[in-house]
């Protein structure tokens, strides 16, 4: 006889439900096996490398399965997915510029004799420390860390697109922790392996890292003086030019976006009709710069030097060379962009991003920071102000919104 509809639903279900607390665990353990069996193996790699079995038996003491959040966040890179101006803005904002003077009095004296031994804009510095790290506050956050060589183990195990750089960083990391610079618990880093106030990954550390503070250890998690001489000892090793600026934000003339790409001496891209939208003229000399259009040709121009290049060499992505320069400048105190990224019409800039946060914790919806960025707890905030207001609850912030609460 054929069951009833209900009643074969019922079975169904508890034929899923039996199935899952049989067949997920299983799994997980299997994973977990995977895991340990692929460490285990790589000792005979590790070993060919002068890591000792002391050393490796350390620093996965206690690891028992794979790290599941770096598979996760390996999906997401920022620099690759968002927005030109959303990237530059969640970076370079009012929050990021005080806070990166703040640090510049407080270490004003290490700044100072870092820039003079390196040659590096003690600005540019400060720039890749608020990028890197949030000026070290990501260092004070257990949930956002995750144990190096895990995390690495992790990658060269279960993603064959970072197999192969996984396992050089994990090899690197194994000789970092051998030569005494770091316990095997302080060995902390991003879900890719990038380590400290600076965030460099094994290999760069071990190519690059620097003992500022002369404890006879250099140790980018703990020292910021060691932090901050490791990055510009990258830069100098990668042709840092003592100083030259980074690049010019530039008018783009009509017609002149076939020139995407093209490197001209500065005159020679005046002479086309570039020019700084302060009204400013170019230095004179043979300074050669690329013309590259970050937003397309409805967008403000950037002509881009040597060490826009080298900033490079830090983080491939133009975005992130190109925020580290505006934070900077804004550091400095030479100013910020003066030109507006073509934005999508309704979307707020990055002053009445500032705005709105300000007004949603007046109004008692948001208690985070005031940074420009909205995470969870704004968009949270956002959506219950929608609801009471009887507009559409999608949790975004817009000029709508803003008008509505104003």
């Amino acid at each position: 006889m054929t069951k009833p509809r209900t009643q074969r639903s019922r079975s169904l279900a508890l034929l899923l439900a039996a199935s899952l607390v049989a067949g997920i665990w299983p799994l997980e353990a299997q994973a977990d096996a995977g895991f340990k069996s692929w460490v285990a193996n790589f000792y005979a790699t590790a070993a060919k490398s002068g890591i000792s079995k002391s050393t490796y038996n350390k620093a996965f003491a206690g690891i028992n399965g794979p790290d599941e959040d770096v598979l996760q966040k390996a999906q997401y890179q920022p620099e690759f997915k968002s927005r030109i101006w959303e990237y530059v803005d969640s970076r370079v904002n009012p929050y990021t510029v005080k806070i990166g003077r703040e640090m510049a009095a407080r270490h004003g004296q290490t700044l100072n004799a870092i820039e003079r031994h390196f040659g590096v804009d003690k600005h540019i510095l400060l720039a890749i420390w608020s990028m890197e790290s949030n000026y070290g506050a990501v260092l004070e956050k257990p949930d956002r860390l995750h144990h190096v060589p895990q995390a690495l183990a992790t990658l060269a195990w279960a993603d064959p697109k970072r197999a192969k750089f996984a396992r050089t960083q994990l090899i690197a990391a194994l000789k970092i922790l051998q030569n005494g610079d770091v316990t095997p618990k302080q060995l902390t880093g991003s879900w890719a392996g990038a380590m400290g106030h600076t965030q460099f990954i094994p290999t760069s550390y071990l190519l690059y890292a620097i003992d500022a503070d002369g404890n006879g250890k250099r140790d980018i998690w703990h020292s910021i003086p060691d932090a901050l001489a490791t990055s510009a000892n990258l830069l100098a090793k990668n042709g840092w030019t003592t100083g030259k600026t980074w690049g010019y934000e530039a008018v783009l003339p009509a017609g002149a976006a076939r020139y995407e790409g093209q490197t001209k001496t500065l005159a020679q891209w005046a002479a086309l009709g570039f020019a700084r939208p302060n009204g400013k003229g170019f230095p004179r000399g043979s300074d050669r710069a690329e013309l590259k259009l970050m937003a397309g040709s409805d967008g403000p121009a950037f002509l881009m030097m040597k060490n826009f290049f080298t900033i490079k060499k830090y983080n491939a992505a133009d975005s992130y060379a190109l925020a580290v320069g505006l934070l900077a400048d804004e550091i400095a105190g030479y100013g910020g962009m003066q030109q507006s990224w073509p934005r999508p019409h309704g979307t707020l800039d990055m002053k009445e991003k500032f705005e709105l946060q300000s007004r949603m914790k007046e109004l008692g919806y948001y208690d985070g920071e005031i940074d420009g960025n909205f995470g969870s707890g704004s968009k949270a905030a956002i959506s219950a102000i929608q609801k009471r207001l009887g507009m559409s609850q999608d949790g975004e912030p817009s000029q709508s919104l803003l008008k509505a609460i104003r």
